[in-house]
Formats: C-alpha cells, sequence, structure tokens
C-alpha cells in the first residue's frame, strides 16, 4: 500500500467537480518512494513520502 513508513502518510480521496458542478470520486496519492535508509543501524529498503526525505527525517544507506 501507498503509504510513509514515517509519517503514515497515505491516499486521501475527494471529488472531481465539473463545470455543471457533476461529482465524481478520486484519489490524492501521496508522492511514495522507496529509499534505503538505516534503520536501527541496519539498512533496509523502506517506503517514504517525498517530505519526509526533503525534511531529513530519515537518514539514507549507501
Amino acid at each position: 500500500m501507498a503509504k510513509c513508513s514515517v509519517c503514515g502518510k497515505g491516499v486521501t480521496f475527494g471529488h472531481n467537480v465539473s463545470h455543471s458542478n457533476r461529482k465524481t470520486n478520486r484519489a490524492w496519492k501521496a508522492n511514495i518512494r522507496k529509499v534505503k535508509a538505516v534503520v536501527d543501524g541496519t539498512p533496509k529498503t523502506v517506503c517514504v513520502c517525498s517530505r519526509c526525505l526533503r525534511s531529513g527525517k530519515i537518514t539514507r544507506a549507501i
């Protein structure tokens, strides 16, 4: 599932609204990246959103 393992950000739901005000379902997906990160001292592949990557909430493994 597309969910950030750091902050828990995932899919949010809403409506597409047309000019005639008809509403259909839609989803906004989080910008999730698979990244090798150091978790508990060992490198591990985790799914992290781009905001957590940018803010430095995780340390990337080399």
